[in-house]
């Protein structure tokens, strides 16, 4: 059976999108995982699932898995392609999307230059819906580093997935690579969590990395790029409407201080593409056995 897919990406941040409304597809993490290698595979940070709607509510379902196959609950990359997919593969002809994912809902609006504004929801702060293991609510906590007693200062924020934000002088020099791994699996963050490096610019600018929980450091992340919009705007350092600069590009990220935050950007079609489904399972099961 061939499976049809197609390769995107919003920003540098690279997806493989199916359409499961028109096919039938049945995933498991071995296939992810396969997929997603850049040597052998496609290559790409997150698969994205286009699914039938399960409540009148809503136009379509969305499900993503991280290149390690785990399954997480948002991306805010991935909904702005995922957007432009369905419109050109003619699932729908609206401008405006709503869509059902793992913690909620989301809308999408889709522009004539195919940038994409992402109704991303109200962040969660609440540290046990994050989750952060935290007895009060704060803008930032002290979180101790395994083995030593150094500890780092970060904002602990849910967009739909649990983040974790550091201001850093530079993005340049941040410990992004040694760091991140650290912070996200630390055991504060019980369902792991992605941990964003936030460099204040002025007021209306900022640049950021972000190391992705299951993928490693992305070139851009969108969750990630609306929790350090809401913990540079709650630490005072933002105002309402903030552009992010991340390794793969600008992000315009709105948010008032209450309310749901807004995320802009563009998206990219790299290829669409056919995979044989019994050829790499046999693939995967012959280097199962050896």
């Amino acid at each position: 059976m061939n499976l049809a897919f197609t390769k995107m990406h919003g920003l540098g941040n690279d997806f493989m999108v199916i359409d499961g409304v028109t096919q039938d597809v049945d995933l498991n993490a071995e296939q992810i995982q396969l997929w997603s290698d850049r040597n052998f595979g496609i290559g790409f940070d997150q698969l994205l699932l286009v699914e039938p709607p399960k409540n009148p509510d809503v136009d379509f379902g969305y499900r993503i898995f991280n290149a390690d196959g785990s399954e997480v609950e948002h991306c805010g990359n991935g909904a702005r392609c995922f957007a432009r997919f369905v419109r050109e593969k003619g699932l729908t002809h609206k401008d405006l999307i709503k869509v059902s994912i793992m913690k909620g809902q989301i809308e999408l609006r889709i522009h004539s230059d195919n940038t994409v504004t992402v109704d991303m929801g109200a962040p969660i702060l609440e540290p046990y819906q994050v989750p952060f293991l935290s007895d009060t609510q704060q803008v930032t906590y002290k979180v101790p580093l395994e083995g030593g007693d150094e500890t780092v200062e970060l904002s602990a924020i849910s967009m739909g997935n649990p983040h974790g934000v550091l201001v850093v002088k530079d993005t340049e020099t941040a410990p992004v690579n040694t760091l991140g791994p650290l912070l996200e699996g630390h055991p504060s963050f019980p369902e792991r969590a992605n941990i964003g490096f936030l460099q204040i610019i002025s007021r209306t600018e900022g640049k950021l990395r972000v190391f992705e929980r299951g993928v490693g450091e992305t070139l851009a992340c969108g969750t990630g790029a609306c929790a350090a919009m809401v913990a540079g705007r709650l630490n005072g350092m933002f105002d309402d409407c903030v552009k992010l600069h991340l390794s793969g590009g600008t992000l315009e990220i709105s948010w008032s201080g209450e309310g749901h935050v807004m995320m802009t950007g563009p998206t990219s079609v790299v290829f669409d593409g056919q995979i044989n489904i019994e050829s790499e399972d046999r693939q995967a099961e012959n280097s199962n056995n050896g």
